[in-house]
């Protein structure tokens, strides 16, 4: 993901608190773990989406669409674009997202959307970046390329409605509006389905006239540094060669990061091998109520872990046989506290003989993998959701 790209290591290095609640599906223990699957499928099966739990108690349902059919093109030789556009929820008075379901229009090229909120004073912003861009919509690697913007949905494969727990939800200030970016993947452009998108998000609104606990979404990433195995070789093994080429895909926001991880969780020294992980401390305090993690085709395993090592560990996810067609958020059985000073830790294995074996990557040079926004590339990146305490 991104938005999940360049901007995270700043989004999580700043991690002043977060805050989201509980999501779609069943209660799950303290530590969900994903069915086991090793068949690490590329996308979503395009069946129809489940419907929508009734609207509760003040809630209303509103439907954005993209304005019209959007044709992908991945640029610099790459094979992914990340393509922001303007959505208009048509907000008058103050408000609240309780709950959203995104629905990809074309799941074959769709790899991940995430919204953002755009506040009244920065719509203008964002229109102006959306004015002076050819076609619809613009290139946003990195981010929404709008200041002052917030997470406040998300979608990947094997996710469907995110439901909030009753009281909670994202503030939705009058006239503030959404940026909706969409990850598309060309590697996986399928010839029913055709190359165009028009996808849409179904969000859950409450009016303000009730106070509700605002939410945040925590971004906790840990570096990726996967060496081509002992049976490949190219350019592209070379570290270095590797991060050029990320770079010039998709910028120095994202070329740099794979050095800022490194920096951050391992003492500026890059660690070879199939797994890594980071601890991050907590600026604040907050009630954690469900996570997520993601990563992309060469994922294995993802794991967060409270104060690791210590008397009062808890593993908040617990994934263990990682498949990118089940990324749903999920919800812990019971909300869990954390302090000012507490670590997170995330840590994610990706195995590089994944490669050969996925129809998607068998065409593409092997290469050395570190962070990067494409489908071809990797990331490691844990998802909180609570409530400031």
């Amino acid at each position: 993901m991104t938005g999940i790209g360049g901007r995270v290591v700043a989004a999580a290095m700043g991690l002043a608190l977060l805050g989201v609640s509980a999501a779609c599906g069943d209660d799950a223990g303290d530590a969900p773990a994903a069915p086991a699957d090793t068949t690490h499928s590329t996308h979503g099966s395009g069946s129809p989406p489940a419907p929508p739990a009734p609207a509760r108690d003040g809630e209303r349902f509103v439907t954005l669409k993209m304005p019209r059919p959007y044709t992908p093109a991945a640029p610099n030789g790459g094979t992914d674009e990340y393509r922001c556009f303007i959505v208009d929820p048509g907000l008058s008075t103050k408000s609240y997202l309780t709950g959203s379901q995104f629905l990809p229009q074309n799941s074959a090229i769709v790899h991940h959307a995430i919204f953002f909120r755009i506040t009244p004073e920065h719509v203008r912003e964002a229109n102006e970046l959306d004015k002076r861009t050819p076609g619809e919509g613009w290139q946003c690697f990195g981010d929404s390329g709008v200041d002052d913007d917030a997470w406040v949905a998300h979608w990947a494969p094997g996710a469907n409605e995110v439901l909030l727990d009753e009281g909670l939800g994202y503030e939705m200030p009058p006239g503030s509006q959404m940026v909706m970016q969409v990850h598309y993947n060309l590697l996986a452009i399928d010839e029913k389905t055709g190359d165009t998108d028009q996808s849409s998000i179904r969000l859950r609104v409450a009016d303000g006239s009730s106070p509700m606990t605002p939410l945040a979404t925590l971004q906790v990433p840990a570096p990726i540094e996967l060496p081509c195995t002992a049976q490949e070789s190219g350019p592209l093994c070379d570290r270095d060669e590797a991060i050029k080429d990320v770079t010039r895909r998709f910028g120095e926001d994202v070329g740099s990061t794979a050095a800022q991880l490194v920096e951050w969780c391992s003492k500026g020294k890059p660690v070879p091998g199939p797994t890594q992980h980071c601890d991050i401390p907590m600026e604040a305090g907050a009630t954690i109520h469900a996570t997520a993690g993601h990563m992309h085709l060469l994922g294995r395993s993802i794991k967060m872990e409270l104060n690791p090592g210590t008397a009062g560990a808890k593993t908040l996810l617990d994934v263990p046989q990682y498949n990118f067609d089940d990324q749903a958020i999920r919800p812990l059985a019971s909300p869990v506290e954390v302090k000012k000073g507490d670590v997170v830790r995330v840590t994610c294995t990706h195995d590089a003989g994944l490669r050969k074996m996925l129809p998607q990557l068998k065409q593409l040079p092997p290469r050395y993998v570190v962070w990067g926004d494409g489908t071809s590339d990797e990331m490691c990146l844990g998802l909180l959701i609570g409530t400031r305490s």
